[in-house]
């Protein structure tokens, strides 16, 4: 082919292979070209064809060329460059049909339905163009012939264009799909941390965030005195629950003080602060910023997932105060049985956090940890039927005194086995089962090993280690070494050995537990 507009003009492939090499370099230089494979084995069509598209720019971006000569390096080439936007195939190459063996391997193999393909055919003969049409899933058909300069740059930005339009709509349905997971997910975590983290991590997906970008993920909430960080991501992943004048840049800071001033979220160019305020009050700032600006219809898909984390906030608030308000009657009702049997203040704090911490260290989930801190606290709760004088007796009981005394075990499981709540159910186990021995030679029921719930092998421990450690009215608080010993002689006997190893081995964690509540002289 010759003439002024033809592709193989020798004088214009001299130029190209003297310009081949720093086109290049200035496609690869450009930030997010489009990504042009060429597959074809006459090299002389790689080069007119880089030389020719060398100026080429569609979207204020560029071209990035990479080439192939067989079927075989087209196949390694689009392993290598799954995000290629278009590639100009020739059909014959090492084989009469290897350009069409490259379309099914694309569109069927590598289920890659977004990347444009342009046959280009020196011999059309052998793939009639009406045949490869109905046949192939491709996207235009070109005899090498009819491709001249103008013909190849209109060519090559239909077929951009429509990449473009077909990754705008994946981008949207993936937004979608996001919204849809992420906003099932939110109403399944309790915890606000957790939560704020989730959004976080959702968000980012949401408006395409790499997860190694450059970037600052903030979830905020306003105390009564300071801003806190709920959560944060990259370099900050580690700063929760700080102050956020002492971590968030300065910038970041002011933006997110504006938000809980004005009481409006914002958007800017790459960066957005969204701001949520539950029926009670609660203020928070969810602030992110790194990404590309966003499209029209990505601010919309924002839009709806804050719309969304607005009213799983808002539940997550109550649940909270709900829980809190739960926890503190669990609380109260297990310290009016301490304090009528005259005992220490914090003791059912204290059980309620060992057993929590040994429920994690056994392996059970942070959900059924939760369970068992807000059941333990009722393990005596059945003392409320034992009689003062027996209750706080200061010396030894007599036999019959003591068998009267087991019966609180019974009495709060009766208390308490009614209801169908999982707290109490847990709580029922407990205040039952918690003075079993690993032996069978414990009450009332005489269980042995696993015959013992986990609740209520956790919770003996619990309570007898904090017992011991503390002044009661039949006797003073013993030394830490004595109570050691005395686990250790009882591992087996007593308590699970499983249990009793796993809290020598984090005492140093159980220790700052009981200092935390220890009582006040």
């Amino acid at each position: 082919m010759t003439g002024q507009d033809g592709l193989m003009d020798q004088d214009e492939l001299l130029f190209a292979e003297e310009e081949e090499t720093d086109s290049a370099k200035e496609a690869t230089n450009e930030q997010d070209p489009w990504v042009v494979l060429i597959v074809d084995d006459e090299k002389q069509i790689h080069q007119v064809t880089k030389m020719v598209l060398q100026d080429f720019e569609f979207d204020g971006r560029k071209l990035e060329f990479h080439s192939a000569y067989s079927a075989l390096e087209a196949k390694q080439l689009l392993k290598q460059q799954p995000n290629a936007s278009l590639v100009l195939l020739d059909v014959v190459m090492e084989q009469d049909d290897a350009g069409l063996q490259i379309v099914k391997h694309i569109r069927e193999e590598l289920n890659n339905q977004a990347i444009r393909i342009i046959l280009r055919t020196g011999q059309p003969g052998q793939a009639p163009e009406r045949t490869v049409i109905m046949d192939y899933d491709i996207n235009d058909y070109k005899e090498k012939t009819e491709l001249t300069t103008q013909k190849l740059f209109t060519t090559v930005v239909t077929a951009l264009r429509s990449y473009r339009d077909i990754k705008t709509i994946e981008k949207s349905r993936s937004g979608l799909e996001e919204i849809i997971k992420s906003s099932a997910s939110l109403f399944e975590l309790q915890s606000m941390k957790k939560f704020a983290s989730g959004v976080l991590t959702q968000m980012t997906s949401i408006v395409n965030l790499h997860k190694n970008a450059l970037h600052c993920s903030f979830a905020v909430t306003k105390g009564v005195e300071d801003i806190y960080i709920l959560a944060a991501s990259g370099d900050y992943a580690s700063n929760q629950d700080e102050r956020a004048r002492d971590v968030v840049p300065a910038d970041v800071l002011e933006e997110i003080e504006h938000a809980f001033h004005s009481k409006k979220s914002s958007f800017a160019y790459d960066r957005f602060v969204i701001y949520f305020q539950s029926k009670m009050g609660m203020e928070n700032v969810i602030y992110m910023n790194g990404f590309k600006a966003l499209s029209e219809w990505e601010h919309y898909l924002v839009d709806i997932y804050c719309a969304n984390v607005s009213v799983a906030f808002e539940n997550i608030y109550l649940n909270e105060e709900l829980e809190s308000t739960q926890q503190e009657i669990i609380y109260t009702m297990g310290e009016i049985t301490e304090t009528r049997s005259k005992e220490t203040g914090h003791h059912v704090k204290r059980v309620a956090e060992y057993s929590r911490l040994l429920a994690i260290k056994y392996g059970l989930s942070e959900q059924e940890a939760e369970v068992i801190r807000l059941a333990s606290p009722m393990h005596d709760v059945g003392k409320v039927g034992i009689p003062d004088a027996i209750l706080n007796k200061p010396g030894s009981l007599t036999s019959e005194e003591f068998d009267i005394m087991k019966t609180h075990s019974n009495l709060g499981y009766e208390m308490l086995k009614h209801s169908n709540k999982q707290v109490l159910n847990a709580a029922a186990i407990i205040a039952q089962q918690h003075h079993e021995r690993y032996d069978g030679t414990g009450y009332p029921q005489g269980l042995r090993g696993d015959e013992i719930h986990l609740y209520g092998r956790i919770t003996a421990l619990a309570d007898v280690f904090d017992a011991l450690c503390s002044d009661r009215v039949y006797k003073k608080a013993w030394e830490l070494d004595r109570v050691m010993d005395l686990l250790k002689t009882e591992r087996g006997r007593h308590f699970d050995p499983v249990i009793v190893d796993l809290f020598i081995q984090h005492l140093d964690e159980f220790l700052v537990i009981k200092e935390f509540y220890k009582e006040q002289r």
